[in-house]
């Protein structure tokens, strides 16, 4: 596992909290959160259910991002995203990041992850690379709709809500496939 800190370099933001009766922090995800569309035995692609609470005051809406820094790529790799969750809303079930997004609430919108599909895509960290961590999101921002297109990439969102972020509430979960 690498020492790479996503958040090392974003500006910095006011923390809360976010839960998972899916994963702990630290904890490591059930085979459910493993990626059957990876080919990894059991993997089933559910994105975890959530739970936030402690955001700023101003916010307007949120944004949900899974992201390994520690995949072999050199740029790491985002799993799920996202954006323009209301302000109102505060928890996503188990399997809201299906291929339609039927857990989502109106007005929010996945946008394509590393795999190019819009949907969670589940943990497959290549066999004996050791432990992974999966740096589970909430962002409050203080706009309520961030004006990303909907086929944008990850990274276009991180940069375009980065002078919005108000708050940032992490869960990590590890997975590794043993050699």
């Amino acid at each position: 596992m690498s020492a790479n800190d996503p958040f090392a370099r974003l500006p910095e933001a006011a923390s809360f909290t976010v839960t998972s009766t899916t994963v702990t922090d630290g904890g490591t995800w059930s085979s459910a959160q493993f990626s059957g569309i990876f080919g990894v035995p059991g993997g089933k692609d559910v994105s975890p259910q959530l739970s936030w609470s402690g955001a700023p005051e101003d916010t307007k809406s949120y944004a949900v991002t899974v992201y390994d820094p520690d995949a072999p790529t050199g740029s790491g790799f985002w799993h799920w995203v996202v954006a323009d969750i209301p302000a109102t809303v505060t928890e996503l079930p188990e399997g809201a990041g299906d291929d339609t997004g039927s857990g989502l609430p109106d007005g929010a919108f996945q946008l394509p992850n590393d795999a190019r599909a819009a949907r969670f895509i589940g943990a497959a960290p290549p066999a004996g690379h050791g432990p992974h961590r999966y740096f589970i999101v909430v962002h409050a921002l203080d706009i309520e709709s961030i004006g990303v297109a909907a086929d944008a990439t990850p990274a276009v969102l991180g940069f375009t809500m980065a002078g919005h972020i108000l708050g940032r509430a992490v869960l990590t979960a590890t997975a590794e496939t043993p050699a």
